[in-house]
């Protein structure tokens, strides 16, 4: 009875063991954590672009003996560090943004024009429909341009003039950039029209003044317009072509107002004093146009940075 009592307890003692050998947690074998499957590298990111400035545009306007102006403000463009992208011009206007956009500086503008001989740019032609020809002009205009043509231009270039015909503006970006120039200087009367194809042209100021729409139309985004124009000041004109100048002044204010309207910055020298037909003030013309570059030159500043994008 006593040996069936050690052999039951000792059973029971062995189960116990095994029970509680089956309770005891196992430590398992540590796992690696898996790895991504093995491929090229993602790219790295591109860095964001560079604000890229608005593309300026440059509208130089009509005045005859004035435009000496536009020389002055060029100079302060560049002192500034501001290049147009673009430049158009009317007239007196399209002589200066011809030169200009074949690559000449501020500095080489104002010497021509200080050097300048009028009786080199005039070839008198009377009687018929005017009294200077043109050709003068527009082979003037060829020897400095190195007598490339509008579109082989280092910046691009829009010259208007007016259709004889249709009384239309017609902007050329293409052609012989002293025919064009020609055209748009084309006063009646003053000069004889000028046929280019089977149309003819006269003055640009006609129709276009400061041709800021046209500077629209080659794709600038911000303009500045430089408005040259003579007031009519009431004063007695002394002869046949001030009269006729003074007539274009009058014809020009109401188109003026409307085309500037769509100027980001309009520009005026104070050039009172300065007749249209006064070649003899050209320094004091570059001095005018440089000291109201300068003036505005602020604005333009915040223009540039408001459309900087």
């Amino acid at each position: 009875m006593q040996r069936r009592l050690f052999v039951r307890a000792g059973l029971g003692a062995a189960l116990g063991a095994g029970l509680a050998a089956c309770q005891t947690p196992v430590p398992l074998p540590s796992v690696p954590p898996a790895t991504p499957p093995s491929g090229p590298a993602a790219p790295p990111a591109s860095p964001p672009a560079p604000p890229r400035p608005p593309r300026i545009g440059l509208a130089l306007g009509g005045g005859a003996a004035r435009g000496f102006a536009h020389i002055g403000v060029i100079q302060v463009l560049e002192e500034a560090g501001i290049k147009p992208d673009l430049v158009a011009g009317t007239s007196a206007g399209s002589l200066v943004a011809a030169l200009y956009a074949a690559g000449k500086s501020g500095a080489e503008l104002a010497r021509l024009a200080l050097a300048m001989d009028e009786s080199a740019i005039t070839d008198w032609s009377f009687p018929g429909r005017g009294l200077i020809r043109g050709e003068a002009l527009a082979r003037y205009v060829r020897e400095q341009t190195g007598g490339r043509l509008i579109e082989q231009l280092p910046m691009p270039l829009g010259i208007v003039a007016t259709d004889l015909d249709s009384g239309e503006a017609v902007l050329f970006r293409r052609g012989d950039t002293g025919a064009a120039v020609r055209a748009s200087s084309a006063v009646p009367a003053v000069f004889q029209p000028v046929k280019i194809g089977t149309r003819e042209y006269v003055d640009g100021g006609l129709v276009s003044p400061v041709p800021v729409r046209f500077a629209r139309e080659m794709g600038a985004q911000l303009v500045l317009a430089v408005d040259i124009s003579t007031p009519p000041d009431g004063a007695a004109t002394g002869d046949a072509f001030k009269l006729l100048l003074q007539t274009f002044s009058i014809m020009g204010r109401s188109i003026n107002q409307f085309e500037l309207r769509d100027a980001d910055l309009v520009l005026r020298p104070a050039l009172a004093g300065v007749s249209s037909a006064d070649f003899t003030a050209r320094k004091r013309a570059i001095d005018a146009g440089r000291a109201a570059a300068q003036a505005l030159l602020p604005a333009l500043r915040q223009k540039i940075a408001a459309q900087t994008r």
